[in-house]
């Protein structure tokens, strides 16, 4: 009697099993709509725009060895490394954020699969248990005992039942494992690009700053001017009463001075008086367009222009988490204005490209320009510092913010 209620619980464990529905392949879905933080369209998305920065630096370092291997002047070609060097060093952040991307993308496959493998794994341990159960029961006690011709008969039709279930979930089973395996060797792939996309970072961070040390030996006697106009940018610095109106104060004397510059020279006096006419009216110079803009560092946008903070302020321009110790460059060409400490920004940066624009990035570790320094789009200007920092660009015309997304094409 007892030999008859364990094959009948084994039947029944074998139909209960024909019975359950696998999960399709397209369950992954609900899976991975459950997961914490960032959506995996976010992440993909993130990857995207990761390899986008990528080619686009690598672009831009090509052109500039390219340049700097045609200038004659040595001080021009070594500015061109610099530049060639920095887009090289931002390459290899957007390489470190495309990796990073690829891993946690990964990451969120193989708790799906993990998942998936889960829920198939359990029907066949259940059938598992079920044919050890109906293997306990000796052969020889099989054919003796009374009703185990019937029992046999009625397990044969079930077993004709089951077995093609049997086959289709150790099928699936088998698949998922081969998945895993592959999920696991791309994991490794990704984890070697990391570490070949840091170890690239290195070597050319140390390239770039041993190329900016004899810069700075090679300009060492023409800073003179350079530490007067810094002298001055620090006065303006202390009087201000806040960023904007340092920014004010900053581009009222970038005005003045390029009036200046505007002016002519003394006129010579005429040999007949009489028959001078009057001066020529100064010529003013018009505000244009946008300057070619990009952004001065590798990273991605977390605030928004017009988006309000925590502490309820509005923002004036674009916040950037970057990597720890990310380069910085010059957005577009001007003159350095402002460069140093300032209040509880850290170190800060503020560009006059003439024309009444001007741009200001906070958030920097270390500034390597220097106030009076002309820089051109793409030169090496600063380091960001650890922890993941945010870095802060806003771009202005005449006192006023301006989107800087339609210009460097973010949306």
């Amino acid at each position: 009697m007892k030999r008859n209620l364990l094959i009948a619980s084994g039947l029944a464990g074998l139909m209960a099993l024909a019975a359950t529905r696998l999960p399709a392949a397209n369950d992954s879905a609900i899976i991975l709509s459950g997961t914490a933080g960032t959506t995996l369209a976010q992440e993909q998305q993130s990857l995207k725009n990761a390899r986008r920065q990528s080619d686009e630096a690598r672009d831009r370092s090509a052109r500039l060895e390219q340049q700097a291997s045609l200038a004659r002047d040595e001080a021009e070609q070594a500015r061109r490394r610099a530049a060639a060097l920095a887009a090289r060093i931002q390459q290899a952040e957007a390489d470190i954020q495309a990796a990073q991307a690829r891993i946690a993308i990964i990451n969120r496959m193989q708790r799906a699969q993990a998942s998936r493998l889960a829920a198939k794994q359990e029907p066949v341990v259940r059938l598992t248990a079920a044919l050890q159960m109906m293997a306990r029961r000796p052969l020889a006690l099989a054919l003796v005992q009374p009703g185990s011709v019937g029992d046999a008969v009625h397990m044969r039709a079930v077993l004709g039942q089951v077995l093609p279930v049997i086959a289709q979930r150790t099928a699936g089973l088998r698949l998922e494992l081969d998945k895993s395996r592959a999920l696991r060797a791309t994991a490794g792939q990704a984890a070697d690009a990391l570490g070949q996309a840091q170890a690239d970072r290195k070597d050319r961070q140390t390239a770039l700053a041993a190329l900016e040390a004899q810069k700075r030996l090679a300009a060492r006697d023409y800073r003179a001017n350079a530490g007067m106009e810094g002298e001055r940018a620090l006065a303006l610095g202390e009087r201000a009463r806040d960023i904007v109106d340092l920014m004010d104060r900053l581009e009222d004397a970038g005005d003045l001075r390029d009036s200046l510059a505007a002016l002519s020279g003394p006129l010579l006096r005429p040999a007949r008086p009489d028959q001078a006419g009057a001066a020529a009216p100064e010529r003013t110079a018009s505000a244009g367009g946008p300057p070619p803009y990009r952004l001065p560092v590798i990273g991605q946008l977390v605030t928004g222009m017009g988006e309000v903070n925590d502490g309820g302020v509005r923002s004036r321009g674009l916040t950037l988490v970057t990597q720890p110790g990310a380069q910085a460059i010059a957005p577009t060409a001007g003159r350095i204005a402002f460069a140093g400490p300032y209040r509880d920004y850290g170190q800060i940066l503020i560009i006059d490209h003439g024309q009444g624009w001007t741009t200001l990035i906070t958030g920097l570790h270390r500034v390597t320009a220097q106030v009076g320094d002309t820089v051109r789009q793409g030169d090496p200007v600063g380091i960001t510092g650890a922890e993941r920092p945010n870095v802060t660009v806003e771009l202005r015309r005449n006192g006023r913010p301006v989107d800087i997304v339609p210009l460097v094409g973010l949306g």
